[in-house]
């Protein structure tokens, strides 16, 4: 090989050490084993947090019980003579009792009675690796993918067999070797052959006793000429080159909608205002970390209802009296201006303290029968506070009409990540 070919061979080797020199595919394997505990650990983290720490990572304590592995020791058996220290309750011959308990001794620390003491082990798991674990097994429910296309289509690459012409990085080796093989098996077929034939021929010449006839040049002459005839065979051709051949075909497209309405009434204090902001922050990282293409419609609400942008949806701090219709009213005016199509996957999740004008809250139900359900392939309620207001009642009464609409409360922020998991989990194959 010359100097000008090795010089266009690189080889790279990735010597980055892993974070604090620890292996990366051990950590993955530590993860995976412990992923229920893992789990539970992050549902607690959630609740004692606060809004603006619930996306950080966390340190997972995991019981010493949890990741003890099983070792092989030494049994005691056999004969075996030991010298103890002098004492004044032993003599030669007698036979010393096991000590109570199954211990070996009274020095060190006693265990805790739950088994989770100073010995559990606590790690710490990355910001990526917390919010992977809080959204797993969670899909919007009853998601379609459509085969319209959007404004700005997405395209996919298909395998479509070999070509003979391409670029090089796509040169297929055995494929183009394959070719080369068949085409110099047929190139040479028959003069192989005729070799084979002719290279007997002179062997049986060559071999008479009485010397070989003077046919015998002529017969080496034809030998040579045919081992130069398959010489002149090359190796690999231009011709037996094969490229993979991909197209590009348009990608059936997911195009979903959310809309998030929150009430910011004057009966919904600072602790109801704060666990309708974790629902929703939680909604939103779920959202934007899994549905890249998701639009989200974020509508505050008091006595008249706004659409806003998501900084004033989180941070702003307006309030009044309460009419909830006013956000539905809302919402069913965007759906039919910018979100009618059968392309649109339409979600919709609203918080609210229930407490609402009586005509209105009806008025709510009506809103959700006869015009935003029909529309929309799933819709949940979360209701921030305890007692059954009238809105949770004529809501009651939506739910047991409409399979897809969905209603829970929250009292706690301990609450939020199973209600949270309840209205968002996925659903099995196959279920509209």
């Amino acid at each position: 090989m010359s100097s000008s070919e090795r010089s266009q061979l690189h080889q790279v080797i990735d010597r980055r050490l892993s974070g604090k020199n620890k292996s990366i595919g051990n950590r993955e394997r530590f993860l995976r084993r412990y992923r229920e505990q893992i789990k539970e650990a992050v549902r607690k983290a959630v609740g004692d947090r606060s809004i603006r720490d619930i996306e950080e990572g966390a340190d997972i304590t995991l019981p010493k019980r949890d990741v003890s592995e099983p070792i092989f020791g030494h049994a005691p058996g056999g004969s075996r003579e030991m010298v103890h220290p002098g004492n004044q309750e032993y003599v030669r011959g007698d036979r010393i009792e096991r000590p109570q308990g199954g211990g070996g001794g009274s020095g060190g620390s006693g265990a805790s009675p739950d088994g989770q003491g100073e010995d559990d082990f606590v790690f710490r798991i990355s910001r990526e690796e917390f919010m992977n674990y809080f959204f797993d097994d969670l899909a919007l429910p009853r998601l379609i993918r459509t085969q319209l296309l959007a404004d700005v289509p997405e395209w996919k690459l298909r395998r479509a067999g070999f070509v003979s012409e391409g670029n090089p990085t796509s040169l297929h080796v055995v494929r183009s070797m394959r070719v080369g093989l068949a085409r110099r098996i047929a190139m040479g077929g028959d003069a192989r052959a005729e070799l084979k034939q002719a290279e007997r021929q002179l062997a049986d010449l060559e071999s008479r006793p009485e010397g070989p006839p003077p046919e015998v040049e002529v017969l080496r002459k034809r030998v040579a000429e045919l081992r130069e005839r398959l010489k002149r065979v090359p190796f690999l051709d231009p011709f037996d080159l094969r490229y993979r051949n991909r197209v590009r075909e348009p990608k059936p497209t997911s195009k979903a909608v959310m809309f998030c309405l929150m009430d910011v009434s004057g009966s919904m204090d600072e602790q109801r205002k704060d666990l309708a902001k974790r629902f929703f922050i939680l909604l939103y990282l779920f959202l934007t970390r899994h549905y890249e293409k998701t639009e989200v419609v974020f509508i505050r609400h008091h006595t008249q209802a706004a659409e806003v942008t998501e900084d004033e949806f989180f941070h702003a701090t307006e309030s009044g009296g309460t009419v909830v219709s006013s956000a539905l009213t809302l919402m069913n005016d965007i759906i039919r201006a910018r979100y009618m199509g059968s392309e649109w996957n339409i979600y919709g999740a609203q918080a609210s303290d229930g407490d609402n004008w009586q005509q209105d809250s009806s008025k709510c139900r009506e809103l959700l029968d006869d015009k935003i359900l029909p529309l929309v392939r799933y819709y949940a309620y979360v209701q921030v506070a305890d007692e059954d207001q009238n809105l949770w009642e004529e809501y009651t009464r939506v739910r047991d009409a409409n399979p897809h609409f969905a209603m829970q409360k929250i009292c706690t922020p301990a609450q939020i990540f199973p209600v949270f998991r309840d209205l968002f989990r996925k659903q099995p194959a196959g279920t509209a």
